[in-house]
């Protein structure tokens, strides 16, 4: 099997839609002889910052010299770089043989890509696995093993509500999920849902090592990072890393995944000062208004657009919602003529609301 073909049959298990529960990708991690109980797994959740952070741990603990999986989603610029061994995405003839062997498994696209990435850090004798939750924790794909060598805990706000919960303490118990019997979990400043994690590592008998609260994420992810390299008992330059679509900049045009109200608050603090025009697409199950409430009243101009994923809201409809918040709102349904129609503004430009867009939009700033 070619590398296109495994990439094609992975897009088709798309249609399978999201499935949270572990017995489906269990089945699965059984048949391959249980990988994820022979690697170290440092497993992160959270709302926001999970992928930083897990880039920040991975980065340290490659700089000591240790052999580092890596595992992130979604991806923006290549599909394989949601799994790495130290910055090294799989290869493609390692990935298409995985999915040649599994392909015909009953499991969705998420739990096919983690069984994967736990066969393949397996197979590579990595000396720590850092692993990224898809959504939630206790039934994400990625929580099928035994015991974490650490469980990290990001920030928590409201995020795939129809999956996890209507509060952020219901999304929190979710994501608790993570933290297993004696085990250590270091814990963002969470102040809205703390007792949450203090509740579950009581209740599984863990530690609990709470992050005193920084002056921004920034360093709240950072003084995360560090604890964990710390507790690891290792020396290395925690750096924040430059992560495609996380306030990525191509001359006067940012591009930005975050969709959610805290992803909001973090981008507006470090937007420039002069006019925006702002590129915005959202999925139709995120909460649009919140987000945009934020965001919108910081542009001078709005296009709303769409991406080609089946769940993003119509650009009209994402429109109507803009316009509450900013008063030169209009669509345009293709994000690559959305793009160039802000470049007629001269105005900073502000691509936005969601890693889907940021993946199309990406290929023509590059």
């Amino acid at each position: 099997m070619n590398y296109d073909t495994a990439i094609d049959i992975m897009q088709k298990k798309q249609s399978l839609g999201v499935k949270p529960g572990l017995s489906s990708v269990s089945s699965l991690l059984s048949k391959m002889g249980n990988p994820q109980e022979k690697v170290k797994i440092i497993h992160i959740a959270g709302t926001n910052g999970k992928g930083t952070v897990a880039n920040l741990i991975a980065n340290a603990l490659a700089d000591c010299g240790l052999k580092t999986g890596l595992f992130t989603s979604p991806w923006v610029v290549d599909y394989r770089e949601q799994i790495q061994i130290n910055g090294a995405f799989i290869p493609k003839e390692r990935f298409s043989e995985y999915v040649a062997e599994y392909e015909n498994e009953p499991v969705t696209e998420f739990e096919l890509l983690t069984a994967v990435m736990y066969k393949y850090f397996a197979d590579e004798k990595v000396d720590y696995a850092v692993v990224e939750c898809g959504m939630g924790g206790a039934l994400d794909a990625t929580n099928a093993f035994t015991h974490p060598e650490l469980a990290v805990i990001t920030s928590v706000s409201m995020d795939h509500t129809a999956f996890l919960g209507n509060s952020v303490k219901e999304i929190a118990a979710q994501k608790a999920g993570i933290i297993k019997n004696n085990s250590v979990c270091i814990l963002y400043p969470n102040p809205e849902c703390e007792e949450v994690f203090e509740r579950r590592c009581a209740d599984t008998g863990s530690r609990i090592i709470k992050i005193p609260p920084q002056s921004d994420f920034k360093k709240n992810n950072i003084a995360v990072a560090k604890e964990c390299i710390a507790y690891l008992r290792r020396c290395a330059r925690v750096e924040y890393p430059s992560l495609p679509a996380r306030q990525e900049m191509f001359g006067g045009i940012m591009l930005d995944g975050a969709h959610n109200e805290n992803g909001a608050r973090a981008l507006l603090n470090n937007l420039p000062p002069e006019h925006i025009t702002a590129v915005i697409s959202m999925m139709a199950d995120k909460d649009c208004n919140a987000y945009l409430k934020i965001i919108a009243p910081r542009c001078r101009k709005i296009i709303t657009t769409e991406t080609s994923n089946p769940r993003t809201l119509a650009a009209q409809n994402l429109a109507e919602i803009a316009g509450r918040y900013c008063n030169s709102v209009t669509y345009e349904k293709n994000p690559h003529k959305a793009l160039e129609l802000a470049k007629k503004e001269n105005m900073f430009i502000l691509v936005c609301g969601s890693f889907f867009l940021a993946r199309d939009i990406r290929k023509d700033l590059i």
